[in-house]
């Protein structure tokens, strides 16, 4: 009870200008700590329904990105020869391996193991091994190493290879050949009955399963001497089902010749290439199956 006399005999020992100063900084504090105990601070902030839908959008945006870095491409068999950009850049590889490969190949030349992809692209080690359990080299690559040639003279002297008519050729004969197997031969004479003859060895292209390097392999074997027994149709007189079942063209091609056909009339082999959708590239060797 005297303490508290004390201070109040000491606040009236201020004088009065005083007094009113102290009683203005305590009333400040009061104020300053009602307002911090009953004043809600929090931001609202306003969003727009456009902002709401960007934030929706990213959202999206985001979960994708995230699934695309924890996807991985599962890889298959492939023959390396034949990378594409992409799967190069995909599988590790860098532009400048990648473009050396490209320019060996566009050599004609084909890597044939692991050892000549590396010597050709200059990949490291460690990408080798992790590219190479997917090489899948033509099935005559391996039965050339399985049965390799032995040379006992000074000089290797090759077999005289003998070239068959490929309109002749039997199953055997086709399998004769490094990469032909037995459902590819099937293929390769299923088509020839289709067609009647072969007139050119460009058309083992269009024999599905037939890599490049077996086409060319082939093209040392076979060649085209006889095409009498080619099947022709008559282009101007051929129904559209007619024309749809021959193996050159579909019934939307088909379609496309009858309608030049009955507007400008009879067909000539000059006119092939006006014909909406006509395999230009092939005109030479379809033009040997028609008549005009």
């Amino acid at each position: 009870m005297a303490t508290e006399k004390s201070i109040v005999s000491l606040f009236f020992h201020y004088s009065k200008g005083q007094r009113i100063g102290i009683l203005l900084f305590f009333a400040v504090i009061l104020l300053l700590q009602g307002v911090y105990c009953f004043h809600d601070f929090s931001t609202n902030v306003t969003t727009s329904p456009e902002q709401v839908a960007w934030l929706s959008k990213q959202q999206e945006l985001d979960r994708l990105h995230e699934g695309q870095k924890k996807y991985r491409p599962k890889l298959y068999p492939f023959n390396p020869n034949f990378i594409t950009d992409y799967k190069g850049y995909a599988l590790g590889m860098t532009v400048v391996e990648i473009d050396r490969l490209h320019a060996y190949r566009q050599q004609q030349k084909f890597v044939n193991s692991p050892a000549e992809f590396q010597a050709v692209t200059r990949v490291s080690d460690s990408l080798l091994r992790t590219m190479a359990p997917y090489f899948k080299f033509p099935d005559w690559v391996k039965a050339k190493k399985q049965y390799p040639t032995y040379v006992t003279g000074a000089f290797k002297k090759e077999a005289k290879r003998v070239v068959i008519d490929i309109n002749s050729a039997s199953k055997e004969d086709l399998m004769a050949v490094y990469g032909v197997g037995d459902k590819l031969s099937d293929r390769i004479l299923a088509q020839k009955e289709l067609l009647g003859a072969f007139v050119s060895m460009e058309q083992m292209a269009d024999v599905w399963g037939l890599s490049p390097e077996v086409i060319d392999q082939m093209k040392t074997s076979f060649v085209v001497k006889t095409t009498a027994n080619i099947k022709k149709i008559n282009i101007n007189d051929a129904t559209v089902k007619e024309l749809s079942v021959f193996p050159f063209f579909r019934y939307a091609l088909a379609k496309e010749i009858v309608i030049y056909r009955s507007m400008h009339g009879t067909i000539t082999i000059e006119d092939l290439s006006k014909i909406k959708g006509f395999p230009v590239d092939k005109i030479k060797i379809i033009a040997l199956y028609l008549e005009f």
